[in-house]
């Protein structure tokens, strides 16, 4: 069994290995993944505007409020396949938008924690079940990158203003704007830090960041005068979560279940078990059995991410407004600060939706609903024991097992089918799509 001495001797060896599993992984999950509406509509903008060169300057279609604004999701997924005319060529940019984002937040958890934390870091975000599952070609699926750069920009500017760093921290949220309606998420966290003076802005890179924007956005502002199609009238109306609560409450608890493992039915709900045996009474006992252990683990972090949550709200809640003077705050308190204006990011945007939100509406958090845990983290290695050691490889199997089992055997995700196949057949559906560059 390893002690924290064999772990520090063996760190790299650890977490370089967890890094290239988790690529593992993900190569398994894009290759799985059964293709549906929320897929093609990102294929069709993107094979269009490769082979035609029409670049649709609208986004994928959203509950209730139409078309998301913006060209970004037609080159992001186009732009890749004029390099390499494949369906793993936008696969492929998102996947390393993921590796990027990693990156860029081990880079803060490095300068901000103990080398032990960046271990769990690891395990409770590169092999997350709920960034697995972000191996879908949909929009949601690049927000982990404006999340972590959002985040990573935000920490450098923590005690001086930067021009570089204050366009990235601005093009953050221009990224998700273009991507998906959970950018105002960003936004709040970025008002509440400029308010409680944990960022330093630097004047022009904000205008000229927010001048970048404004320009990628003019062929879909030109687009929305003639094309009503791309705007949606609703019975809803801006403020329904506030007034009808539960949509708030709701949002509360994707926070706190990020946190945890229980993750999305559309994971662990869905496995059918063929694969194992033909016979039903078999399957049933498979079935039953696996999402009662998924369940029962998972309702039980639930309680205990609730906890680390209502601790690290105490921790911070005497800090949380703004000072006379500029204060210096240590690295774990300033990431507890920014994880409570995600929180509180998170809570707004959805009483201010017309829509209830569901998981992938708000998996923009999921990196800053960390925080707390990897906090806790800190605290719980400070004085290792076995048993603690003990945990995390336990920790490491069951994600293992999880990620596995969601890859070939979940409602998004098959063994028996092909990526690459049928994405070919969908083409040949489409009439608008030539055959060939």
């Amino acid at each position: 069994m390893m002690n924290s001495a064999v772990i520090d001797r063996h760190f790299s060896v650890l977490f370089w290995g967890c890094f290239i599993l988790g690529l593992a992984l993900t190569l398994l999950f894009a290759s799985n993944q059964i293709l549906t509406g929320d897929q093609t509509q990102m294929l069709y903008k993107g094979y269009l505007g490769a082979r035609t060169g029409e670049w649709l300057s609208f986004g994928n279609a959203a509950s209730a409020v139409g078309n998301v604004p913006g060209s970004l999701s037609s080159y992001i997924v186009g732009l890749p396949l004029l390099v390499w005319d494949s369906p793993w060529a936008p696969m492929g940019l998102l996947m390393g938008l993921h590796i990027l984002a990693f990156l860029m937040l081990d880079a803060v958890i490095k300068n901000s924690f103990d080398q032990n934390v960046r271990l769990v870091f690891m395990l409770v975000y590169w092999l997350n079940p709920w960034l697995m599952f972000e191996n879908l070609l949909y929009n949601p699926s690049y927000l982990f990158f404006a999340a972590a750069l959002h985040l990573w920009s935000a920490f450098q500017l923590r005690n001086a203003p930067s021009f570089l760093h204050t366009v990235l921290h601005v093009l953050a949220i221009g990224f998700a704007m273009q991507l998906h309606y959970s950018w105002p998420v960003l936004a709040v966290v970025s008002t509440y830090l400029f308010y409680r003076r944990l960022i330093h802005i630097h004047w022009f890179g904000l205008f000229s960041g927010m001048a970048l924007i404004l320009i990628s956005l003019v062929p879909y502002l030109m687009e929305y005068q003639k094309n009503s199609s791309i705007s949606r009238e609703s019975d809803r109306y801006i403020g329904y979560g506030a007034v009808h609560v539960y949509p708030v409450f709701k949002a509360l608890l994707y926070w706190v279940r990020y946190g945890s493992l229980l993750f999305s039915n559309k994971l662990i709900a869905g496995s059918e078990f063929d694969w194992f045996s033909g016979s039903e009474n078999i399957k049933n006992i498979l079935r039953y059995g696996w999402q009662g252990l998924l369940y029962l683990v998972g309702v039980a972090t639930v309680i205990l991410s609730a906890r680390i949550n209502y601790q690290a709200w105490n921790k911070v809640k005497g800090m949380i407004k703004r000072p006379l003077y500029d204060s210096m705050l240590n690295h774990e308190s300033w990431l507890l600060l920014y994880a409570f204006a995600a929180l509180s990011g998170v809570l707004i945007a959805s009483a201010l939706s017309p829509v209830t939100f569901s998981y992938w509406h708000l998996i923009i958090a999921l990196p800053a609903a960390l925080l707390p845990m990897l906090a806790k983290a800190q605290d719980w290695l400070a004085n290792p024991t076995i048993k603690r050691y003990r945990l995390l490889y336990g920790l490491f199997g069951y994600l293992l097992a999880v990620n596995v089992m969601a890859a070939c055997d979940s409602e998004k995700f098959s063994y028996s089918v092909s990526y690459t196949g049928q994405v070919e057949r969908y083409l040949t559906q489409q009439e608008a799509i030539p055959v060939n560059r």
